[in-house]
């Protein structure tokens, strides 16, 4: 099953633990031994690139395969490894716990020097000429493609307008509290003012009475009362 990981160190976190340490040490002694070399992954294998595609990497149930772009690298160390694939520029390993490394390093080396001297030449072969040297159909091999959410336009409408009432409801809401709470306060305005209103005029009402009062117990004079004595008989003398 092709690899769905967009990058390799995704690809090797979804690796069993043997094939997670084989292909780690592979892809570190490439990055290491080939400066410059761009790390991704493409068509479900760890692909380097330097000027094009120059090694890909592919982790398989048993065994791990590295395909060259350089053939005639592959041909002059062919006899040093074991698992060379001379027609389609690959060698296979199928001992995770002894890889070659040395020798590998010797086919790294060497393969960058050839892909730089290509570059001066003009000849870099394409990516549709190296998958085809390397057996691997494009199509077959592609990772399917990510599924991209579109914006539904219903929905989105829906929910803006149902943001749009709500916040319409909150603020009649708002100026409702504001005009109760502003109509309280002025009522309780008016009838205090309308208290104070009335109590002045009580208290003048009644200041006025007491004036009157005054002015009409002033105006009476006053009028002492005579005791009469009362009458004695006269005594004959």
């Amino acid at each position: 099953m092709t690899s769905t990981a967009s990058t390799v160190g995704a690809y090797l976190r979804d690796l069993p633990p043997d094939r997670r340490v084989a292909m780690a040490r592979l892809c570190s002694m490439i990055r290491r031994s080939a400066r410059g070399v761009r790390e991704s992954m493409r068509y479900g294998l760890a692909f380097y690139e330097l000027d094009g595609p120059l090694f890909a990497l592919e982790s398989g149930r048993r065994h791990m395969s590295l395909y060259v772009a350089e053939k005639d690298v592959v041909l002059k160390h062919k006899d040093a490894l074991t698992g060379v694939n001379a027609a389609k520029s690959f060698i296979k390993f199928s001992d995770l716990n002894r890889l070659p490394l040395d020798v590998v390093e010797k086919i790294v080396r060497d393969s960058v020097a050839a892909r730089r001297q290509r570059v001066s030449q003009g000849a870099v072969p394409t990516q549709a000429e190296l998958l085809k040297l390397w057996d691997i159909n494009e199509e077959d091999a592609a990772p399917p493609a990510k599924t991209v959410k579109l914006a539904i336009g219903k929905p989105a409408i829906a929910m803006t307008e149902a943001i749009n009432a709500m916040a319409h409801s909150m603020r009649d809401a708002m100026v409702a509290a504001i005009d109760m709470a502003t109509g309280i306060a002025s009522s309780n305005g008016q009838d205090s003012a309308k208290k104070t209103k009335v109590a002045k005029k009580a208290g003048a009402k009644k200041s006025a009475a007491k004036t009157v009062v005054k002015k009409k117990s002033a105006a009476r004079p006053a009028v002492k009362k005579s005791r009469k004595k009362p009458a004695t008989a006269s005594r004959g003398r």
